[in-house]
This record gives structure tokens, sequence and C-alpha cells, in this order.
């Protein structure tokens, strides 16, 4: 079992920034890949971005590329979300979410979520 904490969400003014973390406790997420999920309210939730076990690969939705960016440290078991020039369509609960294989985007633990909201 894998217990998955969000934090570092908030309110910032479109054009800020904000950095998520996600910290992963119980069995680790060793060998997993990680993503960043989010649900806007009255719409569904929509992937946002993914990397592998080893950082190699990074995964992003169009509507995010070149302005968020994923890492992760597997010695803190912790995976980060870097927010830049936010804009209030970014404005949702932020959820991070583990997988069993190295590359594999299929998720299988989720956390609670933390709240980002961009004021205009």
């Amino acid at each position: 079992q894998v217990q998955l904490v969000e934090s570092g969400g908030g309110l910032v003014q479109a054009g800020g920034s904000l950095r998520l973390s996600c910290a992963a406790s119980g069995r680790t997420i060793s060998g997993g890949s990680m993503g960043w999920f989010r649900q806007a309210p009255g719409k569904e939730r929509e992937f946002v971005a993914g990397i592998s076990w080893g950082a190699d690969t990074t995964y992003y939705a169009d509507s995010v590329k070149g302005r968020f960016t994923i890492s992760r440290d597997n010695a803190k078991n912790t995976v980060y979300l870097q927010m830049n020039s936010v804009k209030p369509e970014d404005t949702a609960v932020y959820y991070c979410a583990s997988a069993n294989g190295a590359y594999s985007r299929t998720y299988d633990y989720w956390g609670q979520g933390t709240q980002v909201t961009v004021s205009s």
C-alpha cells in the first residue's frame, strides 16, 4: 500500500508560480513512474504530467507544456510539479498518482489532492 500526500497548493495570481509536492509513504514508489492529474469544477479529471522511474522520460499535456515541469527525488520518495506562468484555467484540485512500472501510465495509487486557485 502506498500513501501519497500532496502539498503546496494555494492561491496565486495569473502569471505567477507555484510548486506542488507529493510525498509517498508506506511501500515506496521504488521502480514506478509517477504522474500529476487535475480536476476542475464540473470537469473530468485530466492528465497533467508524468515522469518515469529514472526521470529519463517525461510527459506533458499540451495545455501545460512549456509552463509546468515535473521532477522527482527518489531518495526522498517525493515528486514535484513546478508550475510557472499559471493561468486562471489552471485552477483545479491537483492529484498525484503512482504506477508500478518504470514507464507505466496506468496509475493505481492516488493522493487526496491539493487545491490550486489562480486569480486573474
